[in-house]
């Protein structure tokens, strides 16, 4: 069976990569696609008056909204999905879930964050293209 981890963020991009991810599982006898959404690690001044269980409610409520919404073009295409979401630096998380996985090929959105942006702070895709044990497919 052939996995690929699709990493969602909510941007038209990551749907695009869903998309693509869902067309390749479509020509594949018995693929699946494994969507992952990355929530940030919450900074203590922003949530201050936040309980940890409540701010670990608003993460899993955002992942779930964005899980939701690239699950159903897989589902769509009766592609078979599965849905999981993490805590942590995004591309640490991509290519650590891809990992634990053995997840066959990552596709992923670009967010195209420009020359600059990306050369001061580094793009997730481009480290997890670096990073990554498996097979990385970057969709605009």
């Amino acid at each position: 069976m052939r996995t690929f981890l699709v990493p969602c963020d909510g941007s038209s991009s990551a749907l695009r990569a869903v998309q693509y991810a869902t067309s390749l599982a479509r020509s594949l006898p018995e693929a699946k696609i494994e969507l992952l959404n990355v929530q940030q690690a919450a900074l203590v001044r922003e949530h201050a008056s936040h309980s940890a269980q409540e701010i670990r409610n608003m993460q899993e409520n955002a992942a779930e909204h964005i899980l939701q919404a690239a699950a159903k073009l897989a589902s769509a295409e009766q592609i078979n999905c599965e849905t999981t979401w993490r805590v942590g630096t995004p591309a640490d998380e991509i290519i650590r879930q891809s990992q634990d996985r053995h997840c066959d090929a990552i596709v992923m959105g670009t967010r195209g964050l420009g020359a600059i942006a990306s050369v001061m702070l580094g793009s997730v895709s481009a480290r997890v293209v670096h990073g990554a044990n498996a097979p990385v497919t970057l969709v605009k």
